[in-house]
């Protein structure tokens, strides 16, 4: 046995996504001229209820163009302590935008507009201009949390009182509406800019949306070849991204199943302390003995099991469209021998 929960990223195309990239009709997106890339940008815009919307690389590249165009150097962004685009993209909000971050806490990676409205600059020459709010649902290093629907709109309305907008990391946006049931041209309509990523649980190889208004997908095109990021005959990756997002998105309750399982049998392990709550296809568990992490990191690769390490003392399981539900149960049996 060999099952990888490291990160619903490490998914490898399916057959019929494999038949649907070959058969594609691509030409140079740069020049707005790949049949695939404009079909995947008008689908995607018309099923999240925005103008427009534009094809890149990665999350990290569209939570970064929309930065960069929301925000001037010197301005500030209002996130959580732990969201991605400050964590894990590289300091990109510094060195791509010369911005600066107010870090605030939250429940699992979660803010309310109570706790924002506190920090939002008045017009001082000493402190740096509010210029963005960011959220992430669903929040990685919550453990999967989702927003509550009400709370967003809350935040909403603040963004727009104050005239700042607000941009949505919905890397998994569509593992959150699968648990919120909220419509999604209502969720989307809180939000200036979202971006979505289509190679996490939705199972493309390569590739996240950035959505918003024409003007700002305008913008965002001359930002994404500034960073590097235009690309030729791109669609045989649009159509595998178009692909998962037809397919791909009703079945993702399988995984949250799948991940609500592997709480209860982890939870029954001598030597775990505790688990966030699971609300959808990510498990955090924290170890008793923090020193023990990669050793028990370790003894569960030797069994055939990958997880990835999380922080001190802390283990990370992500459920994906790869792992079957006998994969589940197999790896359920191998905990009884750790």
């Amino acid at each position: 046995m060999n099952v990888d929960f490291r990160s619903d990223t490490v998914t490898k195309p399916s057959k019929e996504m494999l038949d649907v990239m070959f058969r594609a009709s691509v030409g140079d997106d740069v020049y707005g001229e790949d049949p695939a890339v404009n079909e995947l940008q008008d689908f995607a815009a018309q099923l999240f209820g925005k103008e427009a919307a534009l094809f890149c690389t990665s999350g990290t590249q569209t939570n970064q163009i929309a930065i960069n165009i929301h925000v001037k150097p010197g301005g500030e962004i209002i996130c959580h302590e732990d969201s991605h685009i400050y964590k894990y993209e590289g300091g990109g909000i510094a060195k791509n935008s010369g911005a600066s971050v107010r870090l605030l806490q939250g429940n699992r990676g979660r803010l309310t507009a109570a706790g924002i409205g506190k920090w939002i600059m008045p017009d001082d020459v000493h402190f740096p201009v509010t210029q963005l709010i960011s959220l992430e649902d669903t929040a990685n290093r919550g453990g999967g949390a989702v927003y509550d629907f009400g709370e967003i709109q809350k935040i909403s309305r603040l963004a727009k009182e104050k005239q700042i907008p607000l941009h949505l990391d919905g890397a998994r946006v569509f593992n959150a509406l699968a648990v919120s049931g909220v419509d999604l041209k209502t969720y989307t309509a809180q939000f200036d800019s979202i971006s979505v990523c289509l190679s996490k649980g939705l199972g493309a190889p390569v590739g996240s949306l950035l959505l918003g208004t024409k003007a700002f997908i305008h913008q965002a095109r001359r930002v994404r070849k500034v960073m590097g990021g235009g690309m030729r005959q791109a669609g045989f990756l649009a159509a595998a991204g178009l692909f998962a997002l037809k397919q791909n998105v009703s079945r993702l309750e399988q995984d949250h199943r799948h991940a609500r399982l592997l709480e209860k049998a982890f939870l029954t392990c001598s030597w775990i302390e505790s688990s966030l709550p699971v609300e959808t296809n990510i498990l955090v568990l924290t170890l008793k003995e923090e020193s023990q992490r990669d050793f028990y990191i370790g003894k569960l690769a030797a069994a055939g099991i990958k997880v990835s390490s999380f922080g001190p003392g802390m283990i990370r399981l992500v459920t994906h469209l790869d792992i079957s539900e006998e994969q589940v149960i197999q790896t359920i049996e191998k905990l009884k021998d750790i």
